[in-house]
């Protein structure tokens, strides 16, 4: 079953791009979501498992408030208040919230320092 992780820009999603393997599919809203946006995010993520990961700042709390409503099963990740946001976010927390959430098998481990 396909799994889709929901970030707010491409910054994010690159920054996880790097962090998980191909199989999880990362999805943008691109700032505020409108009901076109949403109404394409729920086509794309259809019964699939979700997972949102949105900026600890206001506007990604907003966009969370949303996304909850419109996808109330999707687990909810998050990252740390200080954080310029998910992109701004350290590899290790970002991996933390990842097995937290389930998804060990699918993270892409940086290589450690030897």
């Amino acid at each position: 079953m396909p799994i889709h992780v929901i970030v707010e820009g491409k910054n994010d999603r690159s920054k996880l791009k790097r962090l998980v393997g191909p199989e999880i599919n990362i999805l943008c809203t691109f700032g505020t979501l409108n009901s076109l946006k949403l109404e394409t995010l729920r086509k794309q993520v259809g019964y699939d498992e979700v997972y949102l990961f949105m900026d600890n700042d206001s506007s990604g709390k907003k966009i969370r408030g949303v996304l909850r409503d419109a996808f109330p099963d999707a687990v909810q990740m998050y990252t740390r208040r200080g954080y310029a946001g998910v992109e701004g976010t350290p590899d290790e927390y970002i991996i933390a919230q990842l097995e937290k959430a389930g998804l060990e098998e699918y993270i892409q481990y940086p290589d450690q320092p030897s």
